[in-house]
């Protein structure tokens, strides 16, 4: 079978011309490393079947990064090369353009963003360009599908061209040829262009952020509550709880009354403190976290598209090189917000061992994903403020004070920063809303199996009488040391499996302020849900896993200890 390669710098738009071309549903995002192992899909050119491969972004084949080096090994195994440019930045794009002709592969150019060019006043000479470089030349807008079946009828008559250039002289040759093809006009800056000034420079930038991050998450929970109390609460309350009432009464008292359906709360149904199969744990991962997440994808997908994420990993560089970072670790971090899941293996985008290590540790540590925020609002909300500044300010303070300690104490570099900034750009609202429903069916996939298995094996443990006997043993510890009932070792042991389960099940426990908010830090710092262990061990390595392990570990007992005695 052919193999068509999909090759160009990062931020080009490949992932999205990828899901043209094959139908594969690819996480397209405006910000560099969003594709950071190679992807595959098939796809019919006349009557042949052929293997189209999204390769990571490279800016050229003389690799520095991990994501390079698979880019410059697969570009070896292509029989095709689809060479993905960007037309708003035709010099910096035509260097790998140059390199790749001069491999001798067959080569096809996707002249992308060609929308781009006439809002910022460019003009390229296609014909011209095409004659010089001696292969074909198809401008495209990957996101509306312009140029797209011209670019997949180029394909079959696609041949080996060498294009002859003094190496040592290629950015000479770049400079020569854009010098004959392209034509930029005066024009007056747009609103856009103006914000993109604003979000750079240090007197602007820094107030921009702050008030960005508080108008983002005040969008979450507005958007988060509004359907839980509109929408998911009334359709559970309504529908299921009868439904559930009515299996209640056939099954009667005993052992699978209580795995379905749980403890009955003044005879009716309590999604929160019932704790059963169908009841709490179809509820809390569907009804309290489901729109939380959803809220979350959505201002996450808005400020990939738009081109704010790399503005703000620049913003936060020099905190992050305090951590052994830099800037690009904003990246893990946020989709950590999320799911840790996502964040580590966003990882992949820093360029040392030593960095992904430190990125995974704070990020598993302490970035709660969205579905443990909305449980940790639900648990500690009712106080306010005062609660949930405690719980998050606590967790900020960790990830400061643990990212400093790492860094003094782990070996090794931290490289600078070199990131492409991209213009900002309106989001195309058809490719955003595909983007966050493949990421929803994700974290319901991801999720409800889970929840459902966590509430499952706690109904069993209890009934056996299991988490009782183990509470007694981690008494010392839970009680003495971070002041939970015996109770609260239920939720610990369920956090292995989901977070957001776990402070659902310290609800019924009637604990107070202090620990509540002990509670929920313990949870979020102690150890990752399984399905982020899993994802942590294959980016970290077991020996790295175990080292984060243990540091989560004691820095949690440290913390929730310290946390017991000053409250």
């Amino acid at each position: 079978m052919r193999k068509i390669l999909l090759i160009g710098n990062p931020n080009v738009g490949k992932s999205v011309i990828f899901s043209r071309l094959t139908g594969v549903n690819v996480i397209a995002s405006n910000y560099p490393g969003t594709t950071v192992e190679y992807t595959r899909g098939q796809m019919k050119l006349r009557d042949e079947e052929v293997e189209i491969i999204d390769v990571p972004g490279t800016y050229d084949l003389d690799p520095t990064s991990p994501a390079e080096e698979v880019a410059v090994q697969m570009a070896r195994e292509g029989d095709v090369i689809i060479d993905v440019v960007d037309a708003t930045n035709l010099e910096r794009n035509l260097n790998l353009t140059l390199q790749l002709l001069k491999d001798g592969k067959p080569v096809v150019i996707a002249l992308n963003l060609w929308d781009e060019t006439r809002h910022i006043g460019i003009s390229i000479d296609v014909d011209r360009l095409q004659n010089i470089l001696g292969v074909p030349v198809i401008p495209t807008c990957a996101i509306t599908g312009e140029g797209i079946k011209e670019l997949v009828s180029e394909l079959p008559q696609a041949k080996a061209n060498s294009f002859h250039y003094d190496q040592e002289k290629r950015w000479e040759k770049v400079g020569e040829i854009v010098s004959q093809v392209q034509k930029i006009t005066h024009r007056h800056h747009t609103f856009l262009e103006r914000l993109e000034d604003l979000s750079i420079k240090p007197a602007t930038a820094l107030p921009l952020a702050l008030v960005s991050l508080v108008v983002i998450f005040s969008a979450i929970r507005f958007i988060g509550e509004g359907l839980i109390g509109v929408v998911f609460e009334p359709a559970f309350e309504r529908l299921w709880a009868p439904l559930m009432m009515q299996l209640s009464k056939l099954l009667g008292a005993g052992f699978l009354h209580d795995v379905l359906i749980g403890r009955l709360v003044e005879g009716q149904i309590d999604f929160v403190e019932s704790l059963g199969l169908l009841t709490t744990g179809l509820f809390v991962p569907i009804a309290a976290v489901l729109p939380y997440v959803l809220a979350f994808y959505l201002v996450l997908s808005l400020l990939e598209d738009s081109g704010y994420l790399p503005r703000l990993a620049v913003l936060v560089d020099s905190v992050m090189h305090r951590l052994g970072l830099h800037g690009l670790a904003i990246i893990p971090m946020m989709l950590g917000l999320g799911c840790n899941v996502p964040g580590a293996m966003a990882t992949r985008v820093l360029q040392t061992r030593r960095e992904r290590f430190l990125a995974a540790t704070l990020m598993a540590i302490a970035v709660p994903c969205a579905a443990q925020t909305a449980m940790v609002v639900g648990l500690v909300g009712r106080h306010g403020a005062t609660g949930l500044g405690l719980v998050f300010g606590t967790l900020l303070v960790v990830w400061l004070t643990l990212g400093f300690l790492l860094n003094r104490f782990t070996k090794g570099e931290s490289p600078e920063i070199f990131v492409e900034i991209p213009p900002y750009r309106m989001p195309y609202w058809g490719a955003l809303l595909k983007k966050l429903s493949m990421r929803v069916k994700g974290f319901i996939r991801g999720a409800v199996p889970f929840v459902l298995l966590g509430v499952l094996i706690t109904n069993i443990l209890y009934s056996l009488g299991i988490i009782q006997f183990i509470g007694r043993l981690a008494a010392p510890i839970i009680t003495g040391v971070l002041g939970l009932p015996e109770d609260a070792v239920g939720a610990l042991i369920i956090g292995f499996l989901r977070k957001d389960v776990a402070v659902g099940m310290l609800l019924p426990l009637g604990l107070d302020l202090r620990q509540m908010v002990v509670a929920s830090v313990v949870l979020t710092m102690y150890f990752p849900c399984v399905a982020a262990f899993a994802v942590l061990v294959r980016e970290l390595g077991v020996k790295d896993m175990m080292k984060s392990a243990a540091i989560m570990i004691s820095s949690a007992l440290i913390v929730g200890g310290l946390l017991n005695l000053i409250l």
